[in-house]
């Protein structure tokens, strides 16, 4: 079976078990992550709090960020 083949089938599904099937995927992968990976990004989360809870970087919106992605890019 090819990968065609079951995103065809999976769409066909109805859309509480094609929920379930993504939740299921995610949680799959999640489980991958090895520990190492794991912890450099708790390092890097904490490390981001701290800048902002400390004031070193500046907290902007979403949307004010994105927008400025967008006009970078453009």
């Amino acid at each position: 079976m090819s990968l065609e083949q079951i995103r065809q089938e999976v769409l066909a599904l109805p859309p509480d078990w094609r929920l379930q099937l993504v939740n299921d995927l995610l949680a799959s992968l999640e489980q991958e992550i090895d520990e190492t990976t794991q912890s450099l990004w708790l390092v890097e989360a904490k490390r981001r709090r701290d800048e902002i809870l400390n004031g070193t970087v500046q907290v902007i919106e979403g949307e004010t960020a994105l927008a400025q992605v967008k006009a970078i890019l453009d």
